[in-house]
């Protein structure tokens, strides 16, 4: 009773309570955080040992002593084909194996070789194809990779580098145990060296006895002992005693080096202080963008005066907005961006990471900004960033583009990209916590077939689980889970259960029992399971970084989960982890995982392992034929490539309806093209114009789920009043409507790795006026949405970009022209989205009640024609659900306006997919007058006439029923 009392205490607290900031670590309350902050620019230990310098093909290698502990780091720099350097750095000779990351890079990049160019005693220079160098400075230690004789990023430039090596504690009984330990170990090393057959053994001893003893650097201890030699004995004396002491000094333990507090919570550190980082300098460049997931602006603000962005997968409750706190999700990778160039920059590290950002036009004072006017000039704009994980190795790629798409590319040819999703994922998704019971499934249900509104998946949140415990149902509530399943699926809707990490210790509960057994839970630092509180009560976490944990969780999917088919789909919540009682609402750092990895090491990726398990198991449920959905809260870097992620636990306000933008344009170019913001706020209640408005925001947005909580009010599109229910109702249908597009466009990403949603700059990359914008955005290079996200909006200002670019209104037709700002009037109906001068789409116009019931539908194709009079798009179609694309069976197809022309061609001939769809309606924008007349030619039929019509004010030509195939190669003829 008590426990279950305490729990609905912490559970109230949870809920009810917005974000409280205590509850979560600034720097200053981290140790590593604190201590690698404080480092003070321009004074590195580091010195680069280029007389140990060799280059193997694709590899060069040297060492880097720190000349204040006098460890040794192992350097690795790859050259890596299409344009990508990656930096790896460890120490020589560690007492335990340091975390690298696994599974997240798809494949072992392939190597270039190196060149040597250039070599003295302070300086290496080395080249890989594309003209591009990489020159290393001996002391200071620094990297700097150049091309075309332009100096891109700078590596170790401020001196911030830090590498905590691995050591022994000093102090106390088992200090002085294991001390004396070492000392005899390494005296019998020194005496019976010759019993050591190999080289190896005797170096490996050395240093590790070289490492345990008070250092002072060789350089340094030859120059002292030379110039003590010159000294007085009285003035020998006094710099002894002052070495003692500072030797002394530099011994003793910093708080938080081998365990720390935070509020009530330990953290033990068995293997001490481990944290590394490196700072970078983007030069010639004012912006900088990624580093998801944080509630802030796009283009990334200097943390000059703030506390650096926090990479910690976090369970943040109404979070605060413009804010550099850690939230649900962390990929550590940056871009840069300027007219000339696009860079990337990804940090391969699953640690808690901290990210500083300096910039000396951002940070300059306004004095100096007017001053740098009236003198006409002023620095070369440079980004400084400096980054720093608690514990792992530092492993960097640079990634040098210089496009945007071949940025997007580089990411992606390293992490994967976005899996094709199945077509109703990213159709309209209808969830609550909770839908009561089965007759409020049938009920919301029927009421979109009631109203004529498009759906095509409903979800149940924890009430409908037996106790809180998954893959379980609430036999009262929901007594016929396969019967209800079935009848949503005769409409060709799906549904999705929720699947939390955390599963209720209980004896009689199938999961748990099994994985108790099996020994797949995570382990307290003493060894025994973790016992944490989340919603079912006393919890474990399956560690999910095990790969045979995974595997026997995939298989729950496959013949346990009863009461779910075929159709049932899983959601993955609070796998951050969130643990109520935990330090930060999350699981302990001192926790274990397998291999004896701590939670420290792999806290950022564990969400990543859960969402890539449940997709195995939709995979393996269907024997190997279906494409699986699964929708996670925690993401890393590779997540793209086992399904969808949202932005959390909003809030239904007008702030966060705006800042749904910056957040997603930060995930998208960070690799994850599917994700999506809750519709209307996931706390609180929206107003009817705020819902209808963030409906027409979201419909243009790759992930689309209303999503509401427990205690608000019920808010589905037909409880508004009528005239907000019509508004929702047309924002929903216009995404169906669009479905044949944004198909096309994850197809596109899959290939590329472009993000579906884009910014602005990726489309413009030498326009300035796009580089700060984030309250509008592209889907692929065709369409421009400026959501309003303003109460009572009467007007919104668009920027249309691209020097004498031409675009259209998708409504009217009206034209705008590229480089300009335009004051748009918007009613409560007005969506802003122009189409691109230039760009085909495809679209399906027939309303049906969800996207299945479209198979076979006709298209329609609007051709937006730019100022030479041309056009092009693509389309691709499959079935929309299984891998059977994986055997050709599908079309990408080409559409070219050109010389009053349109054809269509296949892009990839090795596909083929029969379809029963034509092309019924072709709308061309931007044509001046009137054809005379129009015929087509097919494939396989004869020249024919076609009717249409013409719009002298709206400068558009409608082409009626050409009925062309879409398997076939065809042609329009306009005369």
């Amino acid at each position: 009773m008590w426990h279950h009392l305490i729990f609905s205490v912490i559970a109230l607290f949870v809920i009810v309570h917005a974000v409280d900031r205590n509850n979560f670590k600034k720097c200053d309350q981290s140790a590593f955080c604190k201590r690698t902050r404080a480092i003070v620019p321009g004074q590195t230990p580091y010195v680069a040992q280029l007389d140990t310098f060799q280059v193997y093909g694709g590899v060069a290698k040297l060492n880097v002593l720190n000349t204040q502990s006098g460890v040794i780091l192992a350097l690795e720099l790859h050259g890596l084909e299409t344009n990508i350097v990656r930096l790896k750095v460890n120490e020589l000779h560690p007492l335990k194996q340091r975390y690298e990351v696994p599974d997240v890079i798809i494949k072992d990049p392939r190597k270039q070789s190196w060149t040597i160019k250039n070599r003295d005693q302070q300086t290496v220079k080395v080249a890989m194809a594309n003209d591009i160098d990489v020159v290393i400075t001996k002391q200071p230690f620094r990297i700097d990779v150049i091309q075309l004789d332009d100096l891109i990023i700078s590596v170790n430039a401020r001196g911030l580098m830090s590498f905590e090596e691995l050591r022994k504690r000093k102090g106390g009984v088992t200090g002085l145990v294991m001390g004396l330990a070492d000392t005899v170990a390494c005296g019998l090393v020194s005496v019976f060296g010759f019993l050591y057959n190999s080289d190896e053994g005797r170096g490996s001893w050395s240093n590790y006895c070289e490492a345990i003893r008070p250092k002072i650097p060789p350089k340094a201890e030859k120059e002292e002992k030379d110039e003590n030699e010159n000294k007085p004995d009285e003035e020998n004396e006094g710099d002894e005693n002052a070495a003692e002491e500072k030797q002394e000094k530099e011994d003793e333990e910093e708080p938080g080096m081998w365990e720390e507090t935070f509020k009530t919570h330990k953290d033990h550190k068995p293997n001490g202080p481990s944290a590394v980082g490196l700072d970078f300098s983007f030069v010639n460049f004012d912006h900088v963008y990624g580093i998801p997931e944080h509630a802030d602006s796009f283009a990334l603000k200097t943390t000059t005066n703030t506390d650096p962005y926090r990479l910690y997968n976090l369970d943040v409750f109404e979070y605060e907005l413009n804010n550099p706190m850690a939230l649900y999700g962390a990929i550590p990778y940056m871009l840069a961006h300027n007219t000339e160039r696009t860079i990337g920059l990804f940090w391969l590290n699953a640690a808690e990471t901290w990210v500083d950002i300096s910039s000396n036009t951002a940070d300059r004072t306004l004095f100096g900004k007017m001053f740098d006017l009236v003198k006409g000039g002023g620095d070369i704009p440079q980004v400084d960033t400096h980054w720093f994980s608690e514990s792992g190795i530092i492993d960097v790629f640079i990634l040098l583009g210089p496009s945007p798409n071949q940025v997007f590319s580089q990411y992606a040819s390293l992490t994967g990209t976005t899996s094709i999703p199945p077509l109703f994922a990213i159709s309209y998704h209808q969830c609550r916590w909770n839908y009561n019971d089965e007759d409020d499934v049938k009920s919301v249900d029927a009421n979109f077939d009631e109203y004529d509104i498009p759906v095509d998946v409903i979800w149940l949140d924890i009430e409908h689980t037996d106790g809180k415990r998954y893959m379980t149902w609430d036999k009262l509530k929901f007594p016929n889970p396969v019967e209800m399943q079935d009848q949503i699926a005769s409409k060709g809707r799906k549904m999705v259960t929720i699947v939390d990490p955390h599963f209720k210790r209980d004896d009689n509960y199938f999961v748990y029992k099994k994985g108790k057994e099996l020994g797949h839970f995570i382990k307290n630092h003493d060894g025994g399971d973790y016992d944490g509180w989340c919603w079912p009560g006393s919890s474990s976490w399956i560690d999910y970084t095990n790969p045979a944990a995974r595997e026997w969780y995939a298989s729950l999917f496959v013949d346990q989960y009863e009461g779910s088919t075929k159709n049932l789909f899983t959601w993955n919540d609070m796998n951050e982890p969130s643990v109520f009682n935990g330090p930060e609402v999350t699981i302990h750092k001192d926790a274990v995982h397998h291999n004896g990895w701590e939670n420290r090491d792999v806290h950022n990726i564990y969400g990543m392992y859960m969402q890539m398990a449940t997709a195995e198991g939709h995979v393996k449920r269907s024997g190997g034929t279906e494409r699986p959905f699964v929708l996670s809260r925690a993401f890393f870097a590779g997540s793209q490539r086992y399904g969808a992620i949202w932005t959390g636990d909003n809030i239904a306000d007008w702030d966060h309806l705006k800042a749904s933008i910056p957040m997603l344009l930060s995930i998208g170019v960070a690799g994850l093209a599917f994700a999506g913001a809750d519709v209307g706020g996931f706390f609180k209640n929206p107003e009817p114009e705020l819902l209808t408005r963030w409906y027409q925001a979201a419909a243009y947005q790759p992930f689309f789920r209303a999503h509401a909580h427990l205690d608000t009010k019920r808010r589905e599109p037909w409880l508004l009043p009528t005239q907000n229910m019509a508004i929702i109702r047309s924002a929903i249908r216009q995404r169906y409507a669009l479905l044949p597009f944004w198909y096309t466009q994850f197809y596109i990403s899959s290939l590329n790795g472009a993000p579906v949603m884009r910014p602005l700059w990726a489309l413009f990359p030498t326009d300035e006026n796009t580089f700060k914008t984030e309250d509008e955005f592209m889907i692929g290079n065709a369409l421009l949405v400026h959501p309003v996200t303003s109460k009572g909006a009467a007007a919104v200002n668009v920027y249309f970009p691209g020097q004498d670019t031409i675009w259209y209104d998708v409504e009217t037709y009206k034209t705008y022209i590229g480089l300009n700002f335009v004051s748009i009037p918007v009613t409560a109906e007005k969506i802003p989205v122009y189409q691109f001068g230039g760009s085909i789409i495809p679209k399906k116009e027939r309303v049906r009640r969800c996207s299945s019931l479209g198979k076979d539908d006709p298209y329609t194709l609007v051709v937006a024609l730019d100022k030479d009079y041309s056009a092009k798009g693509e389309l691709y179609i499959d079935d929309g659900h299984s891998y059977e694309y994986k055997q050709n069976k599908f079309l990408y197809r080409s559409f070219v306006y050109k010389d009053n022309k349109l054809m269509s061609r296949k892009i990839d001939n090795n596909g083929n997919y029969a379809t029963e769809s034509t092309v019924e309606r072709i709308i061309v924008i931007g044509l001046f007058d009137s054809p005379n007349t129009i015929h087509a030619i097919g494939q396989n039929s004869p020249m024919k006439n076609l009717e249409f019509t013409y719009n002298s004010q709206t400068k558009s030509v409608v082409i009626r029923k050409p009925e062309l195939r879409l398997q076939d190669d065809w042609v329009i003829v306009l005369k």
